[in-house]
């Protein structure tokens, strides 16, 4: 079971590497930050509800990442931008989302959420 659940993140992350140019990841980037701010997105906050509770993203929702799964059907047809502390749960959010024909973005970390909102509020 490990030799083919690994077998199955090296041949992923193979997938997902081996087309990558440049200028996807400038137009990614771009467009995380109009994502974020944008009003029909919903920010997803993947952290346990403690970390939530302690200060998350202005307009942000709290879906741990255990629990994603199961709530697939309330983000369905909507776009998400998902984000936790340091991106490795949001990047596993991430997966699990886009397998599941969810429309998601990765906002990667909660510093990096904020300091897009802020950029916004500062009239950057």
């Amino acid at each position: 079971m490990k030799g083919k659940l690994a077998g199955f993140f090296i041949a992923t992350i193979l997938t997902l590497t081996a087309c990558k140019t440049t200028s996807t990841s400038l137009t990614q980037k771009v467009d995380i930050r109009e994502m974020v701010n944008s009003s029909d997105v919903t920010l997803v906050d993947v952290r346990i509800p403690e970390q939530y509770e302690a200060g998350t993203a202005k307009g942000a929702v709290n879906i741990p990442l255990a629990e994603i799964q199961n709530n697939i059907d309330s983000l369905k047809g909507k776009k998400v931008v998902v984000f936790c502390n340091k991106g490795i749960q949001a990047d596993q959010a991430m997966e699990i989302l886009k397998k599941n024909g969810v429309e998601a973005y990765d906002g990667t970390s909660l510093q990096n959420v904020k300091a897009i909102q802020n950029e916004k509020q500062s009239g950057k």
